[in-house]
């Protein structure tokens, strides 16, 4: 039996756009100064994680997934994606901005890749002054548009960029141009998926002078050339009660701000759940069998058979909860 919170080693990406917040203000472990992602709770070929905790410390994922099956998963989830963890968990610091992309739908991501395609959220945690997110067009354009803009190095023109504070959160679906600012820090809750159509990158060079695939062709036929008034997801929080910020069909997320000791049920959800401390010092989690803290820009898996817990917390925090429906 699978029966205490589990906690992975952070896998830590170094990028070109990377920068140092991730180890100054969320405590992970790095030396090095271009840090851009840390995935905390990866099934990505090459990138599985692995358990940091209790005694099934040093397991993988696959390999916590293939013993327990639904009792980790829950059975609906487990019947629809077997072996596979079907999130990707992540914290992103963008000490510059990211390239501006596009991810493809499930249809295309397995046609061309043999993957999910990559419907996701963004939650932002900090932000520098001035820093913004792009997502989204400021109005519908065609196709023959959007070349143009393109080919000439104008597609900031007709892009939505937003300023952003802590607190704000973005549903990216697949297909929606989108790109993290300078100086954004954020949890991204994502499918499974490393698929990203790199449609422009800033014109930017690597160490060794050189630049970035891109990748126009495949872009083209993914992007969605739609336009929304307002990208941002609009939600209210109620202190000690869960809250709902995106529900999707390939997952919920809530946000919990919390400042009392609060009995979690979780018997009507089929599903693990996963916990990120996205503010504050974090809350304990705690049974009659296991006691385990989730600080500040860490991460925890619920695994489905667990269904009663506390949350104790360690100071006012909030906490995002991840499940599928």
């Amino acid at each position: 039996m699978i029966d205490y919170p589990l906690k992975f080693t952070p896998i830590l990406k170094e990028k070109i756009w990377g920068g140092e917040k991730l180890h100054q203000i969320l405590g992970k472990s790095s030396k090095n100064k271009n840090i851009g992602e840390s995935w905390e709770i990866s099934d990505v070929d090459e990138d599985i994680s692995i358990v940091a905790n209790g005694y099934l410390k040093g397991k993988t994922l696959k390999k916590l997934i293939a013993t327990f099956k639904g009792d980790l998963l829950g059975d609906k989830v487990y019947e629809k994606f077997g072996e596979n963890f079907p999130l990707l968990i992540k914290y992103i610091d963008a000490k510059e901005a990211l390239s501006i992309q596009l991810h493809p739908n499930d249809d295309l991501a397995k046609q061309r890749h043999n993957s999910f395609g990559k419907t996701e959220m963004w939650y932002v945690m900090q932000s520098d002054k001035n820093a913004n997110l792009i997502v989204g067009f400021k109005n519908e354009i065609s196709k023959s548009e959007y070349i143009s803009h393109l080919e000439n190095k104008t597609l900031t023109e007709i892009l939505h960029i937003d300023l952003v504070n802590e607190g704000d959160a973005y549903f990216i679906p697949t297909g929606r141009v989108h790109a993290i600012g300078a100086g954004v820090l954020l949890a991204e809750i994502q499918q499974t998926s490393d698929v990203t159509y790199r449609i422009y990158d800033w014109d930017r060079q690597d160490a060794a002078g050189n630049f970035r695939e891109l990748h126009t062709d495949n872009a083209i036929d993914a992007l969605d050339l739609s336009a929304q008034v307002s990208y941002k997801t609009d939600y209210s929080i109620q202190l000690n009660k869960n809250s709902n910020i995106i529900d999707c069909q390939y997952f919920t997320t809530n946000i919990l701000l919390i400042d009392k000791k609060i009995t979690m049920d979780n018997t009507n959800k089929d599903s693990f759940v996963i916990y990120m401390c996205v503010q504050g010092k974090g809350v304990q989690i705690k049974s009659d069998n296991f006691e385990e803290n989730l600080y500040y820009g860490s991460s925890v898996l619920i695994p489905a058979k667990l269904k009663k817990f506390e949350l104790i917390p360690l100071g006012k925090s909030k906490i995002l909860e991840i499940y599928i429906k």
